[in-house]
């Protein structure tokens, strides 16, 4: 790799870098709302809601091709974070 192309990659990396300090802000604040949700629920069966997961995974395939944007990758990425917050959720789950 050229210096030219190297210096380049480490300003991209330095984007990308940034970014996921966005992310990790995001992710903090869907966990303070995941922990509200969670507080309503009466049941540990309350937490998998089938029907709501199509919805979303629905809604971010069309938001994804609107914008742009390959919706396998976001698919992916949604699937993923549903899954582990399903996981923090069972493991949270305080029976009343």
């Amino acid at each position: 790799m050229s210096p030219e192309k190297f210096k380049k990659l480490e300003k991209l990396r330095k984007k990308l870098d940034k970014l996921d300090n966005s992310f990790i802000k995001l992710i903090k604040k869907r966990t303070v709302l995941v922990n509200q949700v969670l507080k309503l629920k009466d049941y540990k069966n309350q937490i998998v809601d089938n029907s709501r997961i199509k919805k979303i995974l629905n809604q971010i395939k069309n938001k994804s091709i609107k914008n742009k944007i390959d919706p396998k990758i976001t698919e992916k990425i949604w699937i993923n974070m549903i899954r582990a917050y399903i996981d923090y959720e069972k493991r949270n789950f305080k029976k009343k």
